[in-house]
């Protein structure tokens, strides 16, 4: 009995050490909140100030677009619609001249980032929402 209590004892250390490493004070379980997605997910290629300027543009094959301008060349309004299919599918099927498709599919990859909670579709609605935010007026 005291040998499983032993294990027991270090299974839950174990298992609370675990957890404190995928805590958000240790940075490592990935936020849900727009600004800090966009950041960290589109950035690189988009730009910080999502102007199509991030350091890796300059690799890519096509021009990325100006996305605080969305609305813009929309006749105002924000493509909510246009934005999640190429989010969730790389490109918008309704735009066959989109071309090939350089974008990572974010859609599956928001739903495979935490181990035990799915917050797939909040990450895409909240990255849709800080998308809207920043249209140049």
């Amino acid at each position: 009995m005291p040998r499983l209590t032993s294990i027991l004892a270090l299974l839950s250390l174990i298992v609370t050490s675990f957890a404190q490493t995928r805590s958000p004070q240790a940075g490592l379980i990935r936020p849900i909140d727009g600004p800090r997605i966009f950041r960290d997910h589109c950035a690189t290629c988009h730009g910080s100030d999502a102007h199509g300027n991030g350091p890796a543009a300059s690799a890519l094959k096509h021009k990325l677009p100006d996305l605080t301008t969305l609305a813009l060349r929309n006749g105002g309004n924000f493509p909510s619609i246009h934005v999640r299919n190429i989010v969730l599918l790389g490109t918008d099927e309704l735009l066959p001249s989109h071309g090939s498709k350089e974008m990572p599919i974010w859609g599956p990859i928001f739903h495979e980032i935490e181990f035990d909670q799915d917050f797939g579709h909040v990450r895409l609605e909240n990255l849709l929402l800080y998308l809207q935010s920043i249209q140049r007026k």
